[in-house]
């Protein structure tokens, strides 16, 4: 919801190569919320976790930005740590999202 309540953080971390940025952080967070809701549902579960782990590789850009050109959220500490802790912990959420959604391991009884 901070992408529509809040979206200037995320404006910023918009990669200045990609074009509007503030419908790329809307667009971003409809599909967040989407997601989260998704999961919910047990029919829909799966679906919702293959578009989120889609949107995790989506935006991974805007990290890989940070990083490079040393560009911090507003009250972060700017601590170049902090901007490569970042990358791999976008890894940790995906393996989230995978378990969470029941991608892997299936618990369907589905050996293929």
């Amino acid at each position: 919801m901070l992408h529509f309540l809040n979206p200037e953080p995320f404006v910023l971390i918009v990669p200045p190569y990609l074009p509007a940025p503030e419908l790329l952080v809307a667009i971003s967070g409809v599909f967040e919320v989407l997601g989260g809701v998704g999961l919910l549902i047990p029919r829909t579960r799966v679906a919702a976790g293959w578009g989120l782990i889609a949107l995790l590789i989506a935006v991974y850009p805007a990290n890989v930005h940070m990083l490079v050109n040393e560009v911090y959220l507003p009250d972060m500490p700017q601590e170049k740590w902090l901007l490569w802790v970042r990358m791999p912990v976008q890894f940790v959420f995906a393996a989230l999202v995978i378990v969470g959604a029941g991608i892997w391991p299936r618990s369907d009884g589905d050996d293929g």
